[in-house]
């Protein structure tokens, strides 16, 4: 069968979870929408969808590319992920998502934007005193270590340790590789926690976590399943909005023109966050299962095998866009796929929408110019995002 692929499909022979290609993707995403729709990647098993119209038909084709088989580029980490959110399918998946998803729907969002507001502003104000910061302990991370973690309700233990915890979880889904399995001591103290840590009594009532337990004394969900939706909210919640307002940053930090335009104009903004999104996705792609054959653009992916979908390969496709290496606030963008698409797309992009709003309006005011150094990047397998990001504001 791989004999079959290898002769009459493109193939690409690279390790899309090394090092290198982790911390310059661009090329190889480039390299693999050159060489077909679907591109088999030895190394990995896998097929790769590359093309940005490819990837939204296959993000929309959910009853033939399921995720219920896992959604990780590696076996070990699919055969025990069932029951999370990430990893179901329809009917079940909207069922749970209605549950999941209620705190981060707008009526849920408008009873914690004035925090949000009212936290950005404060900070932003902080920070432009300061003669530097780091961009993500000092900004990105403030917001959703600080509202969004307590709205979840967490005892302090559990606060603690989110981004570690969040971190591990997404390097567990890349490929069978050292980093994978390094993952996993972090992954089972995370499980220990929302089985042991995150009980009804240790939540804080009110919270999103307190609402599981509420959903399940109401029957809506299954109560043995609120560990691991409690995991569902840890895991995503924190690292791809605050990577993608560390992109932000950055790419307004080098690229002046850009931040005066926002400020002449904050209508811009909306543009700006979904700009930051397309031009470095917080999260490369998700793999997906072939449940019967599927055509890409003519190339056959066959049943029984698997395929990785690339959502920043295809928010920088140059059949999609012009330029699409240039930030510019005045794109409109309404179709890139940073978010995923579809009916896992995902969840708390309106949080992470208001979050970062929230951030460049309170700079509009304050911050004449941003000013960025060279950013060191976080190594993690499906994440991609600043550790580091020396910044400053000069004052208006």
């Amino acid at each position: 069968m791989l004999d079959n692929k290898k002769h009459s499909h493109a193939e690409y022979d690279v390790d899309l979870y090394s090092d290198d290609a982790i911390l310059n993707p661009y090329d190889h995403y480039r390299e693999i929408r050159e060489r077909g729709p679907a591109v088999w990647l030895p190394r990995h098993n896998l097929w790769a969808i590359g093309r940005h119209a490819d990837v939204r038909a296959a993000l929309a084709a959910n009853d033939v590319l399921i995720s219920g088989r896992g959604v990780a580029a590696n076996g070990k980490v699919n055969e025990i992920a069932n029951n999370n959110i990430l990893a179901t399918d329809e009917p079940t998946h909207g069922e749970l998502r209605k549950v999941i998803a209620a705190p981060v729907m707008p009526r849920g969002l408008a009873a914690v934007k004035e925090r949000i507001v009212t936290t950005a502003q404060e900070m932003v104000a902080g920070l432009v005193e300061r003669d530097g910061f780091d961009g993500m302990r000092d900004l990105a991370q403030i917001l959703p270590l600080t509202v969004v973690s307590e709205l979840l309700g967490l005892p302090e233990s559990g606060r603690q340790n989110m981004l570690r915890w969040a971190a591990a979880s997404f390097d567990a889904l890349g490929g069978a590789n050292e980093r994978r399995d390094a993952a996993f001591p972090t992954i089972l103290e995370l499980r220990e926690f929302c089985n042991n840590g995150a009980t009804r009594a240790a939540v804080k009532p009110g919270s999103w976590v307190a609402g599981l337990y509420d959903a399940a004394d109401a029957g809506l969900i299954d109560p043995d399943l609120v560990p691991q939706f409690t995991r569902d909210y840890i895991a995503p919640s924190l690292d791809t909005t605050i990577f993608a307002t560390g992109h932000l940053m950055y790419h307004l930090g080098q690229n002046p023109d850009q931040w005066d335009a926002l400020r002449a104009k904050p209508r811009l903004i909306a543009n700006a966050i979904n700009e930051a999104v397309r031009i470095e996705a917080p999260i490369r792609g998700f793999t997906r299962y072939v449940v019967e054959d599927y055509d890409v653009d003519g190339t056959v992916i066959p049943k029984g095998d698997r395929v990785i979908v690339l959502f920043a390969s295809a928010n920088r496709d140059e059949r999609r866009w012009d330029t699409p290496e240039k930030f510019d606030v005045h794109r409109v963008v309404t179709d890139h796929v940073g978010f995923g698409h579809g009916v896992h797309q995902c969840m708390g992009m309106q949080l992470a929408r208001l979050e970062m709003r929230s951030i460049l309006e309170a700079m509009i005011d304050h911050v004449a110019r941003i000013e960025t150094g060279e950013p060191v990047f976080e190594i993690n397998s499906v994440l991609r995002g600043y550790r580091e990001l020396p910044m400053r504001f000069i004052s208006a």
